[in-house]
């Protein structure tokens, strides 16, 4: 089934009816947690169905909760009781018994039922629903029909099991809210066109391997993850594809977790940390007793621009061994962070600001280094006002840890998009040719170049776009002889109007002396001209 753009536009509309006075921010809170729990419902049902032919949960629970506990957790991670399920809250509201702490005993008893194994993924994912929050309601009774309401909402917008829909479903969703939650949205949300590009980048010609992990430092919904192991031959097989992350802020990381697993990746599958990137590193792993960093076949990251940061005694750190990022701009970190992190023969991609390519002093350092050791393929430019929380112009740096070519290839793609009502679009035109040109890797007139190491130390490591690409169009030659004729042709047009208004203000007659005179004067305009 294809959820359609109507019928996004449909649910996008009926959520909004139904938010009342919480704010999007906080709203998405809760619509997401009932949309998680009503997906974790229905796959345990699904799988009980396939598996007690025809034999009621009530029942095995019944006989021994203990070992029913251990039978849903050893496939599932987790275990939701009778009565506890999705289906048992609606029909507790279609016959009137239905109460909000249903919800809330039904959430602390679904903590209670995460097996050890699965805890990193589900342990406190519905925090965030705070069902005493006065914003739902005055008192119980008033909380109790605010939960129903929304409950009946997410039974009717759900569409169906398959994992495609709701993952689209929930994506459309994501970037919604975004756009209705102010400069916030950019803790959480990249583009789907801006994804695209750097998943098209960083599985160019590696679709087919067996196995993949993908690392994100600054994850937020997760988004560029799951769209880069989309384009992977064995996206969905269970195993094959880890996905690793870390995120700083706690409502956001939820967010991140419900998004993988409401894709259809499994518990076990998923490796994400709430932490802060920078002052703790991780992903890293023991092998044979010493502690190592942990290598990814791919790196990507959209993290807070220009974001103030400690960096105090951080020359020790393995990570910044290119120098260290000044404490009021942590672009350099983030990317020296995700670059220690790459496999020998991996690929990262991040967006950054347009200052990384050209500011100074310990950037400036950094980035004479990183380009020293051939580490920046690519840059590219893309429009701005493409991001809901930033009006600012930003990049796309490409980067390797291996690469034995000391050229960069330079993009401006800055210029090609759609322009909507408060922001700008990339139209698959746009998405494909910033795409086919990173492959081809040659020189596109007024739009990419490849320059080599002699070109840029000319520059002085200064990897402004402007100095590579020249996107200057000549105005086009004027035409004399056209003006001439066009401005004659004008004044001819005006003669012929003022000859047809004094002709009919002729026939006009003041009503006094004074309004005749006015007249008078009026019409002696005209006939000067």
């Amino acid at each position: 089934m294809v959820l359609t753009a109507e019928k996004k536009s449909l649910i996008w509309k009926t959520l909004n009816e139904t938010r009342g006075k919480i704010e999007p921010a906080e709203y998405k809170n809760y619509i997401f947690g009932l949309m998680f729990y009503k997906f974790l419902s229905n796959k345990a049902q699904a799988w009980l169905n396939n598996q007690l032919h025809g034999e009621s949960w009530e029942n095995i629970w019944q006989q021994n909760p203990e070992k029913a506990t251990r039978f849903m957790q050893n496939k599932l991670g987790y275990v939701i009781r009778p009565g506890d399920m999705f289906s048992d809250w609606q029909e507790k509201i279609n016959t009137d018994q239905f109460n909000i702490s249903n919800v809330s005993d039904a959430i602390v008893r679904f903590n209670q039922g995460v097996s050890p194994n699965a805890k990193p993924e589900f342990e406190g994912i519905f925090d965030d629903m705070d069902l005493t929050s006065n914003r739902l309601g005055s008192n119980t009774q008033t909380r109790t029909k605010t939960l129903m309401d929304w409950i009946g909402l997410i039974d009717k917008i759900e569409i169906d099991e398959n994992t495609d829909v709701l993952g689209d479903l929930y994506e459309y969703l994501i970037g919604m809210f975004a756009a209705n939650s102010g400069a916030k949205a950019g803790e959480f949300y990249t583009p789907h066109e801006v994804s695209d590009i750097m998943a098209r980048i960083l599985t160019a010609g590696r679709e087919d391997m067996p196995e993949y992990s993908l690392y994100d430092p600054a994850m937020g919904s997760g988004s560029l993850l799951l769209t880069t192991a989309s384009y992977m031959k064995n996206d969905g097989v269970r195993g094959a594809i880890k996905y690793y992350g870390q995120e700083v802020i706690t409502t956001t990381y939820n967010l991140g977790r419900i998004n993988l697993m409401m894709h259809g990746v499994e518990y076990n599958d998923i490796h994400i940390h709430n932490s802060d990137t920078l002052s703790s590193d991780w992903p890293d792993g023991v092998t044979d007793g010493v502690d190592n960093p942990r290598m990814f076949d791919a790196v990507m990251a959209n993290p807070p621009y220009s974001l103030k940061w400690d960096n105090t005694n951080r020359e020790d750190d393995p990570r910044f061994k290119s120098g260290v990022a000044p404490k009021s701009k942590a672009d350099f970190a983030f990317l020296q962070h995700g670059l220690y992190h790459l496999k020998q023969d991996g690929r990262m991609a991040i967006v950054l600001p347009h200052g990384v390519l050209f500011r100074g002093a310990a950037e400036g350092r950094i980035r004479k280094q990183l380009l020293e050791e051939n580490n920046i393929s690519a840059v590219i430019g893309i429009p701005p006002k493409i991001f809901t929380n930033t009006g600012i112009p930003t990049i796309i740096m490409v980067l390797e840890k291996n690469r034995m070519e000391d050229d960069v290839l330079f993009i401006d793609a800055s210029k090609g998009f759609e322009k909507q009502k408060n922001s700008n679009k990339l139209r698959n035109e746009d998405i494909n040719k910033i795409v086919d040109t990173y492959l081809n890797r040659k020189d596109v007139d007024k739009y990419a170049h490849v320059a080599n190491l002699d070109e840029i130390k000319e520059n002085e490591y200064n990897l402004n776009i402007p100095r590579y690409v020249d996107t200057f169009e000549p105005e086009p030659p004027v035409d004399v002889d056209k003006l001439v004729s066009d401005m004659q042709e004008t004044d001819t047009e005006i003669k012929q109007l003022n000859g047809e208004i004094s002709s009919l203000m002729d026939d006009l007659v003041g009503a006094d002396a004074v309004a005749q005179q006015q007249l008078d004067e009026i019409k002696g305009l005209f006939n000067e001209k």
